[in-house]
């Protein structure tokens, strides 16, 4: 029996878009780990990111479509190796 591609999960598409270093917008989001004004640890198709900063805060998150905007003074982006996403973040917690 021959498998049907069509079937398998599509990956989801990885963007990011920062402005001025002040606004970020991220696409592919899964989940959010854990933030505070220094830090969002976010999950993402293509691995774990972590966003370092002062005064940071997420405006809008829509894991419906995958989106995430942090304002705030962003310093750095970084990503750990490419992982699988461990199971349960931060708002599957939370919304339990």
């Amino acid at each position: 029996m021959m498998e049907n591609s069509s079937l398998a999960t599509p990956k989801v598409g990885h963007n990011i878009i920062m402005e001025d270093r002040r606004h970020l917008t991220v696409s592919g989001v899964s989940d959010i780990d854990s933030f505070d004004e220094q830090s969002v640890i976010i999950y993402t198709s293509m691995g774990e990111l972590t966003v370092r900063g002062q005064d940071l805060h997420i405006n809008r998150l829509s894991l419906e479509v995958g989106e995430l905007l942090v304002e705030g003074e962003i310093d750095a982006l970084v990503y750990s190796q490419h992982e699988q996403k461990p199971q349960g973040g931060f708002f599957s917690k939370v919304f339990r």
